[in-house]
């Protein structure tokens, strides 16, 4: 979870994220996890920024040899 998509918008100082939003967030990770679980799985969940959260787990990780990514596309008005 990055921090910064709990912050306010650019233009307009809307929360990107209101608290309906980040409850079906919440519920959808709950339920992925839960998912992952009964395949044998896990998903690992972190708090921060991702740039800093993705270097720390590959250290931690130690052999990971790919990491896959999007990124969030941001229209303009």
């Amino acid at each position: 979870f990055d921090p910064r998509h709990y912050l306010g918008t650019h233009c307009h100082g809307f929360p990107k994220t209101g608290p309906h939003r980040l409850r079906f967030l919440l519920e959808s990770v709950k339920d992925l996890r839960e998912t992952l679980k009964k395949k044998g799985s896990t998903l690992v969940v972190r708090k921060g920024k991702p740039e800093d959260v993705v270097r720390d787990l590959i250290t931690q990780l130690g052999s990971v040899s790919a990491v896959v990514f999007h990124e969030e596309v941001r229209g303009t008005l």
